[in-house]
């Protein structure tokens, strides 16, 4: 399996056997300036309907759309959409989240949206068991770092790659990525936007993956 990260909280996961789901892609604008997305793929996962994670027709081909709680199943991967709140304010300020976990090539992984709030004892219940884990780490909008820490204790992953963090091409009042890293053990910092993972080499202490953004 490879894990893309094409910018924000948009990632391209392609299977061994090919199959390409996008997640949360963006829309450039106000704020975000990531390249327009101009990948293809056989399935995306949208969190919430915000600009800045909606933008299904920036994606090429004509992928499966999959929105909301509950089991959904689109080119033969299951999704499980785990029903949560934007904020800490029960989906008051910001609305609601959906988190998804589904599994490729026999790693399970689950990607938080604008997740904004730490995890009840029945989602984290409902999450499951966790192998790669797709955070956002850079506040105001989302969980900040460390609050993201708390959930990463929630939810053990063998592997955490952290998202929706200010980059220079993301001018949004967020932080860096550094907040969330620091004092950490285990950070492997990529040269590249991808990275390849196998169910035999995950590694039995938990590591931070951080990719640099594609687009």
């Amino acid at each position: 399996m490879k894990v893309k990260w094409l910018g924000h909280s948009c990632f391209l996961i392609t299977s061994g056997d090919g199959v390409r789901i996008i997640t949360d892609p963006y829309a450039v604008g106000g704020g975000i300036n990531y390249s327009p997305i101009k990948e293809t793929a056989d399935v995306v996962v949208v969190s919430h309907e915000h600009d800045d994670h909606s933008n299904i027709s920036a994606v090429q081909g004509k992928p499966e759309v999959v929105k909301g709680d509950g089991i959904k199943t689109a080119k033969g991967v299951q999704f499980k959409g785990v029903a949560t709140y934007h904020d800490a304010a029960q989906g008051g300020q910001r609305g609601p989240n959906t988190i998804f976990c589904f599994t490729i090539d026999d790693i399970k992984l689950c990607h938080l949206g604008d997740l904004g709030h730490v995890l009840s004892p029945a989602q984290v219940s409902e999450i499951g068991t966790v192998d790669i884990l797709l955070v956002p780490v850079g506040g105001f909008y989302t969980i900040n770092a460390s609050v993201a820490s708390q959930v990463c204790d929630q939810l053990k992953p063998k592997i955490v790659i952290p998202m929706h963090f200010k980059t220079p091409n993301c001018a949004y009042p967020i932080t860096g990525v550094e907040d969330f890293l620091k004092g950490k053990k285990n950070v492997r910092r990529m040269e590249d936007s991808e990275v390849d993972l196998e169910r035999e080499r995950l590694p039995a202490t938990a590591e931070i993956v951080l990719l640099r953004p594609a687009m």
